[in-house]
């Protein structure tokens, strides 16, 4: 199983590891720093001794890196995974902003159930299943959201459960949030959130997410 330093420490940008296995284009590590697509967080951007990464994927517990034909890596040889940091840092401000409002609507609406979330470099977005428009409430969620950011609480990342990978975020005022994806380690780190309602279809609301920086 690949060890996922990603959640040891999600600021890290380079690592010296080993390849675990080579199915044709497919590349096993024996760990790795590289975050592959998952719970709507899009994959980083990278590469594998120098190979730019083509596409990242979960396996079970596992991690499966696709490089181009020629990449020529073999199990056993030593190599180094880099990851590109300002979009790595983007999504993980994105990722926790999403978590955030979504946290906040379900402590609010009750009944509120989520059915979808993306979060890419640019954006993030959150669809949930309520009967009418939350634009009218949005101003007020940014509020409470900025209030959280502005006050830089620290956010506790943590295995649930180490064998199962189950993990959880935590911040003051708020119960364990289930999570396995990278988040940065204080809410001010977010900076300016904004919040925007995109109407999906009937009994659905989508709200994108943006941060400024």
């Amino acid at each position: 199983m690949t060890k996922k330093f990603f959640w040891n420490d999600p600021y890290q940008t380079s690592l010296q590891t080993q390849v675990s296995k080579v199915d044709g284009n497919d590349i096993y590590l024996a760990s790795t720093i590289f975050f592959a697509f998952s719970g709507g967080q899009e994959s980083d951007h990278g590469s594998i001794a120098g190979h730019a990464v083509v596409a990242a994927r979960k396996e079970g517990l596992e991690l499966v890196y696709t490089l181009a034909d020629d990449h020529g890596l073999l199990a056993g040889q030593e190599v180094e995974v880099c990851i590109a940091w300002d979009r790595r840092y983007r999504l993980m401000r994105l990722h926790f902003a999403a978590e955030l409002v979504l946290e906040l609507f379900c402590k609010s609406l009750p009944g509120v159930g989520k059915v979808g979330a993306h979060i890419a470099q640019d954006k993030a977005r959150i669809d949930f299943t309520w009967p009418e428009s939350i634009a009218p409430l949005l101003p007020a969620y940014t509020r409470e959201a900025q209030a959280i950011i502005d006050a830089n609480l620290d956010i506790t990342c943590a295995f649930e459960d180490e064998t199962t990978e189950r993990r959880y975020w935590e911040i003051a005022g708020f119960s364990r949030v289930p999570c396995g994806g990278t988040h940065v380690k204080r809410t001010g780190e977010l900076g300016q959130i904004k919040l925007k309602r995109n109407n999906i279809g009937r009994g659905k609301e989508r709200v994108e997410i943006y941060l400024t920086p």
